[in-house]
């Protein structure tokens, strides 16, 4: 049953083979199941139901845009694979900004009660959203599941809202969510191929934590070319070695997203 593309003008295109014209798509070929519209369309009406889903995204992102705009509210949109460190990145985050920056977290990867406990009494509001859809959960957070947990935040006294996005390193890149930045954790665990094997998600980021640093001198990696392969396939992102554990180079990341909170 074809991939389909959405090229950055919203079209899509099915196709049966990858292409060889050298395009960059910006939406990464692979198959999307959503609840009912799952698996039963072929060729030109599946085109129709992915034209409608990304449309309907858009508008949404574009509702969520304002909403953040008209309460002076910045948006970050976190992304990362499972086990990276995103909820400990965020923990110490909101300590480092408790009382300094007004956050809202909106949490699209609770995995158990344990990640959530992680981020309650940091001084941030918290919206859940449950991603469950019966098939195991959605592999992203678009913009209407946004717009849904923004219901469960007072947006007009924050400063600055995360949105913890789900652990996968494709889906949440194609869709827009209404945020003025897109920043991604992606530990050294994970092996230095990760830039070239989900190109799509490392050139969508602002800002890359290459977290974990602490385990390097157990670990058979070099942060250097772990840099060297994010650079080529992003070559203007931020990139800041961290480690969320020890705290070290994190001075950095808060810097960062002080300066990012301010830019209103």
């Amino acid at each position: 049953m074809g991939r389909f593309h959405r090229h950055d003008d919203g079209t899509v295109h099915s196709h049966d083979h990858d292409d060889d014209d050298g395009h960059h798509h910006h939406h990464e070929d692979h198959e999307h199941e959503h609840g009912d519209h799952s698996g039963y369309e072929t060729g030109s009406q599946r085109i129709e139901v992915l034209e409608s889903i990304f449309a309907e995204n858009d508008s949404r992102a574009d509702i969520n845009r304002k909403l953040f705009e008209s309460n002076g509210v910045r948006a970050l949109n976190l992304m990362s694979s499972p086990g990276s460190g995103k909820t400990t990145v965020l923990a110490a985050t909101l300590d480092e900004l408790a009382g300094e920056v007004s956050v809202g977290i909106i949490e699209g990867d609770i995995a158990t009660d344990l990640d959530a406990a992680k981020l309650d009494g940091r001084g941030a509001q918290i919206s859940l959203l449950n991603t469950s859809n019966g098939f195991g959960g959605e592999c992203h957070l678009d913009a209407p599941m946004v717009n849904r947990a923004l219901q469960g935040l007072d947006l007009a006294p924050l400063d600055l809202v995360i949105i913890e996005n789900v652990g996968n390193l494709v889906c949440p890149a194609e869709f827009d969510v209404g945020e003025h930045a897109k920043a991604m954790v992606y530990s050294v665990t994970e092996g230095e191929d990760k830039p070239l094997k989900y190109p799509v998600m490392f050139r969508s980021v602002d800002v890359v934590l290459l977290n974990k640093t602490d385990l390097v001198p157990h670990l058979d990696v070099d942060v250097d070319s772990y840099i060297e392969r994010i650079r080529q396939v992003n070559p203007t992102a931020t990139i800041l070695p961290v480690s969320a554990r020890t705290g070290d180079g994190m001075k950095s990341w808060f810097d960062w997203v002080r300066e990012f909170a301010a830019a209103r």
